[in-house]
Order: structure tokens, then sequence, then C-alpha cells
């Protein structure tokens, strides 16, 4: 029951009766993706990981990221331009290259946007004792299910509400990403700005500092991504097609700045860089802020960085929620009628739902293996990135077939240099996330090719066993076909 796009009166045609409503535009679709990037998450949980691993100049991988996934961010906008069809990544991959490879693709992101999520929420219970100073208790799995529930409340309360917390996130980020990092320059610098030049000495155990530089990508990489939500939302969007893309370029590019902002505010406020380097100051931007601001002033922060997480979440369960209902409403899944269900707030609750208590079920687990935070973490990083990576390569298939986009928004005959770039990039980045950890433990060194391998693996299964892809007529590998279509009604 695949929608498509008419470009004359922004709506959908289709066959069914489910219909989002239109309430979204630039601003709140910007505010969406950039909450779901949050710059402020990524730094609070890697910064002192980065710093330790690098040294200072690992303020450089925001940078380099950023600039790699702005050129993954054109090609997903021409593609979102010509498709700006509600699921993203897997009604993009459908069409650009077949139902099979959709459903893998898809699947990949689906279980690495679950693990995000519960990465983020987990995250944010920790911002939630630190403000109310309960230690490690079983309140903790209470807390982080009790936020998850509450944001799947918001979600399900209307998507002019998503819009409006989504706004109020992403101010809550602005001012404690930006305004506190511009403070921290302006009023506590403790170092010299040529201290992002000085690695302190820090080498990897086989005394080279390319090694330890690269050991440091993961805050850039787990920073850049997020963007896609923009195009999960599309059939909520106000005229999508020119909107998305846009919104899409917004977010990468407000979220390196403001990531810069940050990670330079604290490097050059903190008074005793070397003990963070060294790893005798474990978390350190507390100990900055408490310098900078006094206690209340960092009790405050906590609270606005509370607000700036839930608000992640917030979005990233939008993204998936949407990612479910279109995988549904294509009977993909099981249960599939009743996940691609519309409720009166114009939102797939049901699908909702199963986004708000798979994560849940994951946190149980991770409170009795706090060691597993950071193995899913990095799993959710090379997931999406794969899924990623996936749509580029379609993308790029599809233009070497002489496939020119045909959306409202295009980069016209930059189009295939840049798709070839944000692919090499990709590889890269992938190469770097697959990387062993180290640890001894062989389980420990592999464990997040462990993990791709165990959803890559149950997905291949499932697929070839039930074959979902069969359920549904919905157009499949017609993006040359589909950018004719478009091009003779603009004609006419």
């Amino acid at each position: 029951m695949e929608q498509t796009p008419d470009k004359k009166n922004d709506n959908f045609q289709k066959d069914g009766k489910e219909q989002f409503n239109r309430s979204i535009g630039l601003i709140s679709n910007f505010a969406l993706g950039f909450t779901y990037l949050s710059p402020l998450t990524a730094v609070y949980s890697l910064f002192a990981l980065a710093v330790t691993l690098a040294g200072p100049p690992a303020v450089w991988w925001i940078l380099i990221v950023a600039c790699g996934q702005l050129l993954v961010a054109l090609v997903f906008g021409e593609v979102a331009s010509q498709y700006p069809i509600t699921g993203g990544l897997y009604p993009w991959a459908r069409r650009l290259w077949g139902k099979k490879y959709a459903w893998i693709a898809a699947w990949i992101y689906l279980w690495a946007l679950v693990v995000t999520i519960t990465s983020i929420a987990e995250y944010t219970s920790t911002f939630v004792e630190s403000l109310f100073h309960y230690g490690q208790t079983p309140a903790t799995m209470l807390v982080t299910s009790v936020l998850l529930l509450l944001m799947m409340a918001v979600n399900m309360s209307g998507t002019k509400n998503l819009a409006r917390v989504a706004k109020i996130g992403f101010w809550c980020e602005i001012v404690s990403v930006i305004a506190l990092g511009i403070y921290l320059l302006i009023f506590h610098r403790s170092q010299p700005f040529s201290v992002i030049f000085d690695s302190m000495g820090v080498l990897a155990h086989d005394g080279s500092y390319s090694t330890a530089f690269m050991s440091a990508a993961l805050m850039g990489l787990f920073m850049f991504f997020g963007f896609e939500a923009c195009g999960n939302v599309a059939e909520e969007v106000q005229n999508p097609s020119k909107k998305i893309p846009v919104a899409m370029i917004l977010s990468i590019v407000f979220g390196a700045i403001s990531a810069i902002i940050s990670v330079m505010g604290y490097l050059l406020a903190s008074p005793n860089l070397v003990s963070i380097v060294n790893g005798k100051t474990s978390d350190p931007i507390p100990a900055i802020l408490n310098e900078a601001l006094g206690e209340t002033g960092a009790t405050v922060f906590i609270v606005v960085a509370i607000i700036a997480m839930l608000s992640c979440i917030l979005s990233l369960q939008a993204a998936l929620s949407r990612l479910i209902f279109s995988f549904s409403r294509d009977r993909m899944l099981p249960a599939s009628e009743w996940m691609a269900k519309i409720s009166k707030n114009g939102v797939p609750d049901n699908a909702m739902v199963v986004s708000c208590l798979l994560p849940v079920i994951i946190c149980v687990w991770v409170y009795f293996q706090p060691d597993n935070l950071s193995r899913i973490t990095a799993f959710a990083v090379i997931g999406i990135y794969i899924s990623f990576q996936m749509v580029v390569l379609a993308a790029l298939r599809q233009r070497l077939k002489g496939w020119k986009p045909a959306g409202e928004w295009t980069i016209g005959g930059w189009g295939v240099i840049v798709n070839v770039l944000a692919l090499a990039y990709g590889l890269c980045g992938i190469w770097l996330l697959a990387q062993p950890a180290d640890s001894s433990d062989f389980i420990d060194r592999w464990t997040v090719l462990f993990g791709l391998a165990i959803v890559v693996g149950s997905g291949l299964i499932y697929m070839f066993l039930t074959r979902p892809f069969g359920r549904s007529a919905a157009p499949e590998n017609d993006a040359i076909a589909y950018a004719s279509k478009l091009n003779m009604g603009q004609d006419n």
C-alpha cells in the first residue's frame, strides 16, 4: 500500500484509508533532525573518551565527519526530494534498488534505531541520577523506562506536539551547547587555542599517534546521524520535496557549529587538561562546569540537558515508529496490519508502542549487564552507517544507469561526484567502526561485528523463510522511470 507523492497538490495518492496530517514546517523539521542528531548527547557521552584516546586534536573529528555526512545528506536530499515518503531509508532503498535489498537495509536500520534509543535513554537517566543524587539502584531501570513511556505519550498526542517539543529541545541544545561553550571560551578560558594541535604525548599501543587519532573517531561518527529523521516523517511535512533536503543540511551544519563550540569550550576551560588526557579525571565535564558555574549553575545545566536529551528520545521514537509503519504498510513485518494503523491524532500509535517497548526490554537487559551499554552503542552506530551506505550505493547504481533525480531539489551535475565521495566516506567510517576493541577477550574485541552478524543473519533467515518482500506490490527499482514521469508532469 505504498503511497506516491503528487507534486501538483503536495498530497499523497493512496489506495488505503490511512493518511498523515501535514503539520510540520521547515523549522520544525529542522528541529526534529537537530534534536535527533543532538550534539549535546555525543559531546557529553564521548568527550572524555575521545580526549583520552587522542588528546585535544580529537576535536577535528567533528569537522571531518560533518563534511563526510554532509555529502551523504546531499545524496539523501535528492532521493527524498524525488520520494518524499514516510519511512525514509526503507522506501528510498526500495525505489532505488528493490524489495529484498530494501528489506535488509531497513531491518539493520530498525534495530540500530532501537539500540540508539536505548543508549540515549540510559545516558539521560545518568543525568537524572546526577540531579537527584541517587546511586545505581533498581530505580535507574525504572527511571529509564518512565522516560521512554513519557516520550511515547507525547508522541502519541499528535505531530504538532512532537514539533513543539522538538523546538523546545532545539533551544535547550542551543543553550546547553552553543551558549555555554561561548561562555566558557570568553570567561573561563585556561588554555591557549593552539592546544587543539597538541597531542600531549598521547600514543597508541603501536607507538603511533595516527592510530591513536583514528581511535577517537567515534565522537564524530556517533554525533552525525539523525538528519535522516527529517525524511522519516515526509508525509507530515509541508512541501516536503523542497523542505526536507534543506532541513537535513541545516541539521548537520548547525550540529557541527554547536559541537565545535562546545568541545572547544570544555577543552580550553579545563584548568588541568593533562589530567583529562591521562585519564585521571574520568568524568571531566561536571568538574569543569562546577568550576565555571558553581553548584547551582551546574544543576541548571543538568536540567536543560535532560530536556534536550528527552527531545532527542522523542525524535528517535518518531523516526523509528514511522519506519515500522512504512515497513508494515507494505506488510513486511509480523502484525503488519496492526502496526500500519494511524490514530485520530495522525500518529501510528501501534508502531509507536513497539518503538517504545523494544528499548524498554533492552534497558532491562542493560541494567543486569551494565558493561554492555558501550557495546550496543557501538553496534548502533555501525548499523546506521551500513544502512546509510546501502542507500548511497543504490543511488550511485541508479546514476550509473542514467538516473537524474527529478525532485524539486537537486545538486545538478555534481550528483555523481558527490555520490562517489559520499560512498567512499561511508566505507571509511564503517571500517573505523569495525576495528577491534582494545581488549584481550575475543568476544569483547569483536563485539560490534558479532552484534552486526546476529542482526543481519536473523534478518536474512527471516526474509528467506517467510518471504515478507513478496507480500506487497508497492513500486520498486523505478528511479529512472519515476523521474521521467515527474519530468513529464512538469512539462505538462
